[in-house]
């Protein structure tokens, strides 16, 4: 059972709310976060990154910068460019993309959920962001950014979503990358009780993205918790800030390889080396998307190559027969040298968003070999979670991302 429960939100002002709304705060590079503030200075990302107000040689960890980042959110509230709900609400999240849409839950999901596993992850998290996030939560005192999670589709919340946007929309706005936002408020009793006792009836809930948000929103609570030891339960440093997306509704996107060299092999050498666990196929100069699981594109040498796996992976794990773990075990640890691909310099990562341009581009550049990817699913993220395992780094790509500040959650 998901404890899955409606909040008082702090949110933009009508009007606002596209000036404010930001993609997530990792997205960006230091110099990046800097330009978008300086393009709008009512982007939440002055909030999320805040060493944006400072001059560069200023430490994005040092203790003015979170202090910034409280002075500058709460600044904004005294001053009636954000707005908090009198009532506990449910919000219906629509984004979209490329003409399609997928339509979530934001609210606040159960700290104990995620402790106790009914909330479910499939990635490990680094500490020193998990720090980062926690002194931002701890010192804001609030969380802002939502983490993106998804559960098997309720046709109960299905009801209530539809019911709630046949009516016109609280926010409707188009940011210059061209995604369609829209929120629509649920306030209505029966509303909130329904969507509420449906997520009790929904065994498993997952992390399809923001795995470090989350990790830090929980150890943030726990630090609470320790300061108040008759906590009840019930306050909101025991919840953290969510949108929540029915699996049938979300698309993730492929997410591929580029490797700066060949190992010392001649190329040659190295397409005898993959034929070894895989047919090769010369697809010429047209850049090649795999069209099913086990097969996978190359480009080496100004040609593209479709590489199909001879043999299936052995065995039941769900984890091992990711086709990122395939190529991984396959082709980059045994010919290319890269035992560990999450620490190795060599192998970089390129999101699908970007195209399979930016694969040709970057063996034009700094890179020897790329590999583009056919997608992983949602029902292989949720067989690898249900099974306790984790995915290889960099398994899955979601898109569209998320708007920092539309919801914020005190705490």
């Amino acid at each position: 059972m998901a404890d899955v429960k409606p909040f008082k939100a702090i949110r933009p002002r009508s009007g606002l709310e596209g000036r404010i709304a930001a993609l997530p705060y990792d997205v960006y590079s230091r110099e990046e976060a800097k330009r978008e503030v300086m393009r709008e200075p009512l982007s939440f990302l002055r909030i999320d990154r805040a060493e944006t107000q400072f001059p560069d040689e200023v430490d994005m960890y040092a203790d003015c910068v979170y202090e910034k980042a409280h002075d500058l959110l709460w600044e904004m509230v005294e001053q009636g460019d954000f707005v908090e709900e009198e009532q506990d609400c449910y919000y219906v999240y629509e984004l979209v993309m490329n003409g399609r849409s997928q339509v979530g839950i934001a609210a606040c999901a159960s700290v104990d959920d995620y402790i106790g596993q009914v909330i479910r992850k499939h990635e490990n998290t680094r500490e020193d962001k998990e720090r980062d996030r926690i002194r931002h939560v701890d010192v804001c005192q609030a969380q802002t950014g939502p983490i993106f999670l998804a559960y098997r589709s309720q046709p109960e919340i299905n009801e209530v979503v539809e019911k709630v946007r046949a009516d016109a929309p609280l926010y409707d706005f188009v940011p210059p990358d061209g995604i369609a936002h829209r929120v629509w408020r649920v306030m209505d009793a029966q509303d909130v009780e329904k969507i509420k006792e449906a997520f009790w009836k929904v065994k498993n809930i997952y992390i399809a993205d923001g795995h470090h948000r989350c990790a830090s929103a929980v150890k943030a609570s726990q630090k609470r918790r320790e300061a108040m030891p008759g906590y009840s339960g019930n306050e909101e440093f025991n919840y953290f800030l969510a949108v929540l997306f029915p699996d049938d509704q979300l698309m993730i996107m492929d997410y591929n390889r580029v490797v700066k060299d060949l190992n010392g092999w001649e190329e040659t050498e190295f397409l005898r080396r993959t034929e070894e666990a895989f047919r090769l196929e010369d697809m010429g100069e047209e850049p090649y998307r795999p069209e099913r699981k086990g097969t996978f594109g190359m480009y080496l040498g100004n040609r593209w190559y479709r590489l199909t796996l001879k043999e299936p992976p052995f065995g039941t794990d769900p984890a091992a027969a990711l086709d990122v773990a395939v190529l991984q075990e396959r082709l980059l640890a045994p010919v290319l040298g890269i035992q560990n691909p999450k620490t190795n310099q060599r192998i970089d990562f390129v999101g699908g968003i970007r195209g399979l341009e930016e694969l040709e581009r970057r063996v034009h550049t700094d890179c020897k070999v790329a590999f583009s990817m056919y997608p992983t699913s949602i029902q292989e993220l949720f067989a690898v979670s249900d099974a306790g395992m984790l995915m290889p780094p960099k398994s899955t790509w979601f898109e569209p991302k998320l708007r920092s500040g539309l919801f914020i959650h005190r705490i």
